[in-house]
């Protein structure tokens, strides 16, 4: 073995190392559901707050955010973040003290209390599946970095069976070394763990950022002059508004504009409500906190972290361009996703490039040991205490939350398996459409059953709130053309999409599946009696 792989190798081995000896030391000594899914309540904020950053920031962002600064070379993408910090607010003021209120384990546990065991169900179910391909869907982008490794040895790029075993074989590793300090540590080997790997994710996307930089003859007057333009109003903040477009064609044009003021102000809080409000992934880690003013102070500090974090990636994506014009590679990837590991493996100094692959390893286990935990929190909580085994131990259930974690992680690897097949054969698809759509079908179905307890005291009942759920997703599946494009994949076409009626982008999808659920909602009266605790 070449002598530069091998510091490559030892520092990546070392983090998995020291990843999962933190993650079973902080972790043990688990002794009932409660230490498993919420840790006690005895987390620090801080380590909470980086929980939810290393949570948020999957393999995705880690090559995606730099794709899309690559491809698009602007700052557009920005503007989503802007959403968040303002959703963050309004969830840590309506949705944290209701559950620290009703002392749940699976948020779901609320819509129980408030309308019945069938919303509470049907909740449960949508977050699950939704949860399961969303996260599955991701975790194929950390076996990108050991395609071009491949490539890099061997001097020649992999076919598409043999990519498709790298791939797999990636996410079999990745997922079994996350289950088992997941497994066995639970709530509190999510967040430590998820501490350390924030921290190297940060770490290792600032030297990246550095170096590049570095290597660009000319510094930041090349970056201008190769953009023939200065950066201007447009590259950071866009209305979508079309001047030679009038009227209701004006708007329409907006809502098909993936990255606009409006859709970061008003779309991208409606999906950064329903991800930190309504999906137990993001909110289980809120709840160990000792109480509900720490839980909203590490919430709304994590979307102000938001800001550098994406301008620190799309500026990695920006500089990659730059670097690329100035020093041309005829090897370079096709694909803007794979353009960040490519410099990665190709320009990264020894020892730092182990470090920077160790980084993308981090982003992905970070955000899959959080859903695995909440995946076996929710189907334990509310599935298997409630149906299953109604009668269940301390012990009972601990063990089940364990094999649930078990289960959920070879779900994982069938979903990531077939997510690495699609994108191997259409190798042009961007990640943060799909990351991000996946959850836009579901998830404003989610928030506008939540926020119909929530606002309102006698509306909304079972029957209601299933059918505005169903309805929601139906909106929304034809809003962003989904019958259509699942036709198309096989050269036929359902119907004809009226002219007047847009396609809209995925910062759209939860903000429309909000507002349908919620109006339908509230048409049905609640019937039966409902007491909040004292």
């Amino acid at each position: 073995m070449d002598a530069r792989l091998a510091i490559d190798c030892a520092v990546l081995l070392l983090y998995f190392f020291i990843i999962i000896f933190i993650g079973l030391r902080m972790g043990r000594r688990e002794r009932n559901l409660e230490d498993f899914a919420l840790g006690a309540r005895q987390i620090p904020w801080w380590a909470v707050l980086a929980s939810i950053i290393a949570a948020e920031t999957s393999a995705g962002t880690f090559f995606g955010v730099p794709g899309e600064g690559f491809a698009l070379r602007k700052y557009t993408y920005l503007q989503l973040a802007l959403g968040t910090i303002l959703a963050r607010i309004l969830v840590s003021y309506i949705f944290i003290k209701p559950y620290y209120d009703y002392k749940v384990y699976s948020i779901y546990e609320y819509l129980t209390a408030r309308f019945g065991g069938a919303t509470k169900n049907a909740a449960s179910a949508v977050f699950m599946i939704t949860r399961l391909l969303a996260s599955g869907a991701r975790l194929y982008v950390a076996a990108i970095a050991l395609a071009l490794a491949y490539e890099m040895i061997r001097g020649v790029r992999p076919g598409q069976t043999e990519t498709l075993f790298i791939y797999v074989g990636a996410t079999v590793v990745i997922v079994i070394l996350t289950a088992i300090y997941t497994t066995i540590g639970g709530i509190k080997a999510v967040v430590w763990t998820d501490f350390i790997q924030a921290s190297i994710m940060m770490g290792s996307a600032l030297v990246a950022l550095g170096l590049l930089y570095h290597g660009i003859p000319g510094g930041w007057s090349e970056i201008v002059e190769r953009r023939h333009v200065g950066f201007v109003v447009s590259d950071f903040f866009t209305t979508g508004l079309d001047p030679a477009k009038h009227g209701w064609e004006k708007i329409k044009g907006m809502f098909e504009i993936e990255y606009t003021i409006f859709a970061g102000l008003i779309g991208s809080t409606f999906i950064t409500m329903s991800t930190h409000g309504t999906d137990q992934d993001m909110v289980q880690r809120m709840l160990t906190a000792p109480d509900i003013r720490r839980s909203r102070r590490s919430l709304i500090l994590s979307g102000l972290a938001d800001i550098p974090i994406v301008l620190t990636f799309l500026s990695i994506g920006l500089l990659l361009w730059t670097y690329y014009q100035a020093h041309p590679d005829p090897t370079l990837p096709k694909t803007p996703n794979e353009t960040f590991c490519h410099f990665i493996l190709y320009e990264m100094p020894v020892g730092l490039r182990g470090l920077l692959i160790a980084g993308i390893f981090a982003t992905a286990m970070g955000s899959l040991s959080t859903a695995l935990n909440a995946l076996a929190t929710s189907f334990t909580r509310d599935w298997y205490e409630t149906y299953i085994n109604p009668g269940s131990t301390s012990e009972q259930s601990l063990r089940a939350v364990r094999w649930a974690t078990v289960w959920f992680a070879l779900l994982m690897i069938v979903v990531a398996s077939t997510t690495s097949y699609l994108v191997i054969v259409h190798p042009k698809v961007r990640i943060i459409p799909i990351v991000l759509g996946i959850f836009g079908y579901t998830y404003g179905s989610l928030l506008g059953v939540f926020l119909c307890g929530m606002f309102t005291k006698r509306r909304g009942n079972n029957f209601g709130n299933v059918l505005a759920m169903i309805i929601g997703f139906i909106v929304v599946a034809i809003l962003s053309g989904l019958p259509n494009a699942i036709a198309g994949i096989f050269g036929t076409k359902l119907y004809p999409q009226p002219t007047w009626l847009p396609v809209m982008e995925f910062p759209w999808w939860i903000c429309f599946g909000t507002l349908v659920t919620f109006s339908v909602a509230v048409l049905f009266r609640t019937t039966r009696e409902h007491h909040p605790p004292a």
